[in-house]
């Protein structure tokens, strides 16, 4: 028995199975940690497919993931800002204007969707099983910037790049004002949206700044006002001077901007005191004029016939020439026209004529310059270019003249003043200046050393203007070549400033040498043709 138990003992041997088991064992939870080690760091990483705001992050680490995306939105976008040389290139760095990127959120976002396939155990059997998890989503972008301080950015572009339209320029042989060339602008509320954009696209970082064209500077009076000096000083006429003045005064009826030469410099009126004479004559009237009345009124103003004017104060005055005086001036005073009087009737020259004068109202006219002007008769370019402003508005809107002398003159009654001017067909001075056939109601007056005519122009696209022109040069004769000339030089210069697509390039070569006598002209020849409605009519009948 003793001999089988040894045997059996040395038999058994060395435990294989077991050591192979074991070994077995140990090399599976090897593999299991090797396993998990491998399945732990691609844990670590972002799943493949994913991307934030156009960045692929796909098996990054959080800390590169973060760092990709921040660096691919701090790159500066290219503004380019177009000009004639070529586009200007201004980089724009995102932190200028304040800009944030939210990543904190964004990487939550995309580690939330890496937890999406399931648990743990279950993405380990998939690691283990060479299932990879593709997630195609892209996180969208979460950023911020300061849009005000983008607002001010763009701006100081502009201040730095935009092109002002230029200023108007004038040809003194064409009289005519061109204007400057037109300019661009930087479009601040168009261009806040693109640079957005690109601020938020980690691809398209260039942004072609929109601009907008400044067209040419609207035409400007002031403009006009340059070109006329300029005209005056190239012939030689001192408009400021000691023994020359020249005062204009233009006014645009459709727009209301204005321009004046020394247009509050006293002159003598001459015969544009008649307009004033006219006026009172109207308020004067309680029933409408007779056929007589209206020859008178026509004698007066067309052929400046000073016999007719005293005869008009007179019956103004009611039998009073004198009365009738202070009755013109008063109401010139009234319509604040007030450095414009008469207080001397005409001179005639005549046997038994009523000679005299009133005292003169307080005025207030440009105390700089001296023209020398009538004690009995003055007037300035501003007070008639304003006089006939106010007949025109109530010719046409039944304003001006009807309000500032309620219930004394009509509607009616200041078109028939216009009409009445606007026969006043002497072809030269403001009328010289203009195409025939244009509407121009006007009237003129001279003496030895001065000139003056005033009135509407009645231009055919609709720009209708005042305009008033009085000049004065020391002389004992006037030389009407110069100074009529002159005259219509600056009454085309206006026609071209409202006419612009029919300009006068040259001085009209048809005037007459001097006035057209009116009468047997455009005087009608009898009381009977005298129609105030049509004062033309009877040179078409």
């Amino acid at each position: 028995m003793s001999t089988s138990l040894g045997e059996r003992r040395r038999h058994r041997g060395f435990p294989w199975l077991l050591m192979l088991s074991l070994l077995l064992l140990v090399a599976a939870v090897a593999l299991l940690i090797n396993e998990l080690v491998g399945f732990s760091r691609r844990e670590q990483q972002l799943p493949a497919g994913i991307s934030v705001a156009g960045i692929n992050i796909s098996r990054l680490n959080e800390r590169d993931a973060v760092a990709r995306w921040e660096r691919a939105y701090a790159e500066p976008v290219e503004l380019l800002y177009p000009s004639e040389a070529g586009a200007q290139l201004i980089l724009l760095y995102p932190d200028q204007v304040g800009w944030r990127i939210s990543s904190e959120s964004m990487l939550a976002d995309a580690l939330e969707l890496g937890e999406q396939g399931g648990g743990f155990w279950r993405r380990f059997i998939d690691y283990l099983l060479g299932i990879e998890q593709i997630v195609s989503r892209d996180i969208p972008l979460n950023a911020d910037y300061q849009e005000n301080t983008l607002r001010a950015y763009l701006e100081d572009i502009a201040a730095r790049y935009d092109k002002p339209p230029g200023s108007a320029s004038y040809d003194l042989q064409a009289l005519v004002v061109y204007p400057g060339n037109s300019g661009n602008t930087l479009d601040v509320a168009s261009a806040i949206n693109r640079v957005d954009a690109a601020l938020r696209s980690a691809v398209a970082r260039a942004v072609d700044l929109p601009t907008l064209a400044v067209n040419t500077q609207a035409l400007r009076l002031d403009a006009l006002r340059e070109l006329i000096i300029a005209l005056l000083d190239d012939k030689g006429f001192i408009y400021d001077g000691v023994n020359t003045v020249a005062s204009v005064y233009i006014l645009d009826l459709r727009g209301g901007e204005e321009i004046s030469i020394l247009g509050d410099v006293a002159f003598s009126a001459a015969s544009t005191i008649k307009v004033p004479i006219m006026v009172e004559y109207f308020r004067s009237l309680s029933t409408p004029p007779t056929n007589d009345e209206a020859w008178l009124l026509a004698n007066s103003l067309l052929c400046s016939n000073n016999s007719s004017s005293n005869l008009i104060m007179e019956i103004i005055g009611g039998g009073d020439i004198f009365r009738g005086l202070r009755r013109v001036s008063d109401t010139a005073q009234a319509l604040s026209i007030s450095n414009t009087y008469i207080t001397a009737p005409f001179y005639l020259g005549v046997a038994g004529q009523q000679l005299g004068s009133i005292q003169a109202p307080a005025t207030a006219p440009n105390p700089n310059f001296d023209t020398e002007a009538d004690p009995f008769n003055q007037t300035t370019a501003e007070d008639m270019g304003a006089l006939f402003n106010l007949i025109y508005d109530c010719a046409h809107y039944n304003s001006g003249l009807a309000l500032a002398l309620p219930g004394a003159v009509t509607q009616r009654e200041c078109r028939q003043m216009l009409e009445l001017g606007s026969a006043n067909d002497l072809l030269r001075l403001l009328q010289g200046g203009i195409p025939s056939g244009v509407r121009i109601s006007h009237k003129n007056g001279w003496i030895a050393d001065s000139v003056g005519d005033a009135g509407v122009v009645y231009s055919p696209n609709g720009n209708h203007y005042v305009i008033s022109v009085f000049l004065w040069e020391r002389s004992e004769f006037q030389d009407y070549q110069k100074l009529w000339s002159l005259v219509e030089e600056i009454s085309r210069a206006a026609w071209n400033y409202f006419n612009p697509q029919a300009p006068l390039l040259q001085p009209r070569a048809d005037t007459p040498l001097t006035a057209q006598e009116c009468e047997g002209n455009y005087l009608p020849p009898a009381p009977d043709y005298v129609n105030l409605d049509d004062i033309n009519g009877w040179r078409r009948n």
